[in-house]
């Protein structure tokens, strides 16, 4: 182990708090020396006495992530009853209840219900995030107390406390490191970066990002390699990872845009309620009508108005579109997450095992004077393919799976695919001795035995380091002089294309040497530079290319150094040439203004840290943006949780993150994130096609009903036969609309404004217009029945209502391509549900058990035919206005965008 460093470093002043329990923003403790940072502490690297810790447990807590109080069962499924849309619907309930109409009552109160305990449900899972947070701590550590070691909870540790470091330990509390040989820790939960860091005890100058304070250890992070010590400066919520829990406190879930929609839709339902209210009581008593049988009428009316399957057929939607995506490796979690994909403008995505493989790959080599990509020929190639299979201590298992540091894994499976196996190479060269990599070092060597009984020593390690250990370097012909600027330039070269780059050199002996740095990390021969990668997903550039064509921004962010991120951001077509991107350095310069005008125009962004994620978010909402944010760390879950829809990672995401999100995604890709983009548009098409159906009806009975009486008609339906309407042939075919395939189009039109109405795109006239033609329609066949003397006029209304409103859900699969070009069994459940609501209706009009039921009565061939055309008349109007829409948009009359069935 390293020993405490020698004071070398001038003495700087303290952090400015007298002890640990200062809050993590302190961002100092990295800028001094392991002396100053035990007098801040009032500590030693010996630790505290148990006296001192007691003291201090009592003035600083325990080391335990604070649990915020959570809300009850019961509040959470009150909180349900909230909404607009629901307020509406129970108020139709009081009032059904009210006239007497207690069938209508349950009916509506059991939507209610159901629709409250799904959005409850959902809502109570979400609220886990931070219990995962808590589950991060580790339950033992290694401590000094008293000069001794002990093995105490974490929860006891305290600021000040020395504690030991071993492989596979999880870091209980935020500390300063105070030894650390070959220590190696994984921070990608913490800081997004994509391999394990190496420690050090170094001071380090300056204002440094998280992810490279290489001489401390954080909260919630693990020890992959080596072993280690340090004083803890931080602990429970004034660690990283309680700032991290404190951000995730404070986000506010934003309502979706249909949540949004769906209110303003329940408020404009309301309106119109009240107004068909005031309207038919002042006309009935303006005709000298008694008030009460008005007001009565009136009520009726505006329960009609209401569409009572609304808030089940929008649930059942997104749970039928979260039944797809799961199918498609998409786990949704809150179901209004399903639409909202469908509007999202900006993914904002990471880069590591979402963008990329997750794998480390070598991608490049300097070998014998050339760079390139290929691997070559001839004896130093073979002596670089030996070394790649020999100087490390990853391996494949029975099953062929490779264990180990990324870094190493990618030069076994490097040696592999050209030709030498780690085995075989082991057999010829058998290890003999190595050092350890040391960070202060920057390198590793071991040490193997040749067939012909010399030895030889294979040194990797960081490229400068390597370069000037050496005085010759290998070429073709044997040992040539090294050109020391020519090496540093091609490292340069391919460290700026992203690529982390290594060196390789080697040396040969008669007899073993003594195994210390000194005497074999020196006179060195240069063997070759290797670029590793974590390289692009090969679907990501076309998934890029899909989320342009769709109008939708791909935005990556990234922890990871900002070449690698500029290097695959160029990859998959984020970033051009001329373009650069955005570090979280100057991303702290940023005030929100300047930050709100640069998040336009920034495609791609590195080393940023958790609260700048969340900033880049929110300025983006700001900008009226519907933000989809990726993510698998624990760093990720404030930004994922203020993200319109957060997407945890299933196979590399953190508890905090799943729990965090809207959305898992169960194989780690960004093509997965596109294809629910397109489901989730698929979804909201088919809800607007709902809504269009639903409100045309509702208005179709509502204009037929206010109408009548103007007309000198009786009212032309029961109100038995309106809630029939309302379950039967509004709900069935509704909810099997849903299951409507996809438009060719559908990832060729930008994104639907976030503020966009329901009622948009003509929506609202169509419903208006067609709701008129219905009532029309109706009153037209009551009228005639009535000219011709027919008992049969309210069940010829009755019937033709029913199968108008099948015309219109047949003749409105598409907003723009016409019913007649649709394949017939392109939906089938839709085909069924019409068929049995026609076969339901029937059975209503023919039984003679249900016929008092329902006030009917057996309809003729002829009257049952005109129940028919007037079907036929709505499906014909239909066609007629999706043919002009169609001319409209071209200026001319076109063929039909579907072409032939």
């Amino acid at each position: 182990m390293q020993a405490i460093q020698p004071e070398q470093t001038p003495e700087r002043p303290l952090p400015n708090h007298t002890l640990a329990g200062a809050p993590a923003q302190t961002p100092s403790w990295h800028q001094h020396t392991i002396t100053e940072t035990a007098a801040a502490l009032e500590s030693t690297p010996q630790g505290l006495t148990a006296q001192q810790a007691a003291e201090r447990i009592r003035r600083y807590g325990p080391n335990l992530l604070r649990e915020p109080q959570r809300r009850s069962p019961l509040r959470v499924l009150g909180a349900q009853f909230t909404d607009v849309t629901i307020l509406v619907l129970i108020g139709a309930a009081l009032v059904s209840g009210l006239i007497g109409e207690l069938s209508d009552t349950l009916v509506i109160l059991a939507v209610v219900l159901l629709n409250a305990a799904l959005g409850a449900f959902q809502e109570l899972r979400a609220e886990r995030a931070m219990a995962a947070l808590r589950k991060m701590a580790a339950p033992l550590s290694s401590v000094l107390r008293d000069g001794a070691p002990q093995r105490l909870p974490a929860a006891e540790l305290v600021p000040g406390d020395a504690v030991v470091l071993e492989a596979g330990d999880m870091i209980p509390a935020d500390m300063r490191l105070t030894e650390a040989a070959g220590l190696r820790v994984n921070e990608s939960a913490l800081t997004g970066e994509s391999v394990p860091i190496d420690k050090t005890v170094t001071p380090l100058a300056g204002e440094v990002p998280l992810a490279d304070r290489a001489n401390m250890a954080f909260k919630g992070t693990t020890v992959t390699a080596g072993r280690g010590a340090g004083l803890i400066t931080a602990t429970g919520m004034r660690t990283e990872l309680g700032r991290i829990a404190e951000l995730l406190g404070e986000q506010q879930r934003v309502k979706t845009p249909l949540q949004r929609r769906l209110e303003a839709l329940g408020r404009q339902i309301g309106w119109v309620v009240v107004v068909i209210c005031v309207l038919v009581f002042v006309a009935g008593i303006l005709r000298g009508e008694p008030a009460l049988p008005v007001f009565m009428t009136a009520l009726s009316l505006a329960v009609a108005a209401i569409p009572e399957a609304l808030p089940a057929v929008v649930s059942i939607a997104l749970a039928l579109g979260a039944r797809g995506m799961a199918a498609g490796q998409a786990l949704v979690r809150r179901l209004p997450a399903v639409e909202t994909l469908g509007a999202v403008t900006y993914i904002c995505s990471d880069k590591t095992g979402t963008l990329t493989t997750n794998r480390m790959r070598v991608e490049a080599y300097y070998c014998d004077d050339a760079l390139g990509g290929a691997f070559g020929s001839g004896d130093t190639w073979g002596q670089l393919r030996q070394a790649m299979a020999l100087s490390h201590d990853a391996y494949l298992d029975a099953d062929g799976v490779a264990h180990g540091d990324p870094t190493e894994i990618a030069l076994l499976m490097a040696a592999r695919d050209n030709g030498l196996e780690r085995g075989p190479a082991e057999q010829s060269m058998p290890r003999v001795a190595e050092l350890p990599f040391d960070a202060e070092r920057k390198c590793m060597t071991t040490v193997h035995r040749r067939p012909d009984g010399a030895y030889e020593s294979i040194t990797k390690g960081a490229a400068e380091v390597i370069i000037g250990l050496c005085r010759s370097a290998r070429r073709h012909a044997g040992a040539a002089p090294i050109d020391r600027d020519a090496l540093l330039a091609a490292a340069e070269r391919m460290a700026g294309n992203g690529l982390r780059v290594l060196a390789f050199a080697t040396r040969r002996w008669d007899a073993l040497p003594e195994i210390t740095t000194q005497a074999v990390e020196r006179d060195l021969e240069f063997l070759a530079l290797i670029g590793l990668l974590d390289p692009p997903r090969t679907e990501a550039a076309e998934s890029v290319s899909t989320c342009q064509q769709a109008g939708i921004v791909a935005v990556m962010i990234t922890g990871d150094h900002p070449a690698t991120a500029r290097a695959i951001a160029r990859r998959i077509g984020l970033l051009r040439e001329d373009e650069e991107l955005l570090t979280g350095a100057q991303l702290a310069a940023l005030g929100e203004h300047e930050l709100a005008r640069r998040v336009r125009d920034v495609r791609a962004y590195a080393r940023v840290v958790p609260e700048q994620k969340v900033r880049i978010v929110t300025a983006l909402q700001k900008n009226g943006e519907v933000v989809a944010m990726t993510g698998d760390g624990v760093n990720d879950a404030p930004a994922l949780q203020r993200a319109d829809i957060g997407v945890a990672m299933g196979i590399t995401g953190t508890d905090v993150a799943k729990e965090a999100s809207d959305m898992v995604l169960l194989d780690d890709n960004f093509a997965t994130i596109v294809q629910a983009v397109h489901e989730g548009r698929r979804i909201y098409d088919n809800l607007r096609k709902f809504v269009r159906y639903i409100l045309t009806t509702n208005a179709g009975e509502v204009w037929a009903i206010f109408l009548a009486p103007f007309l000198g008609l009786p009212v032309p339906l029961l109100p038995i036969q309106i809630l029939w309407i309302n379950l039967v042939t509004d709900s069935l075919p509704g909810i099997a609309l849903v299951s409507e395939p996809a438009e060719p189009d559908l990832m060729r039109r930008p994104p639907r404004p976030p503020s966009e109405s329901l009622f948009a795109l003509g929506l609202g006239m169509h419903v208006s217009v067609f709701g008129l033609l219905m009532a029309g329609l109706i009153l037209a066949a009551q009228a005639w029945q009535l000219h011709t003397g027919s008992a049969a006029w309210r069940t010829v209304a009755f019937t033709a209502l029913c199968f108008t409103q099948i015309g219109h859900v047949f003749a409105i699969r598409s907003e723009r391509v016409s019913a007649l070009s649709l394949p017939i069994l392109g939906n089938v459940p839709l085909l069924i549900a019409g068929l049995i609501a026609v076969t339901l209706q029937l059975l209503v009009v023919y039984t003679p058990v249900l016929q008092p039921l329902f006030g009917t009565v057996a309809l003729s061939a002829p009257q049952l035919s005109l129940c028919i055309g007037s079907a036929g008349v709505i499906f014909a109007a239909v066609e007629f206005e999706k043919w002009l829409r169609r001319s409209g948009e071209t200026g001319t009359v076109p063929p039909d965008p579907a072409g032939p069935a």
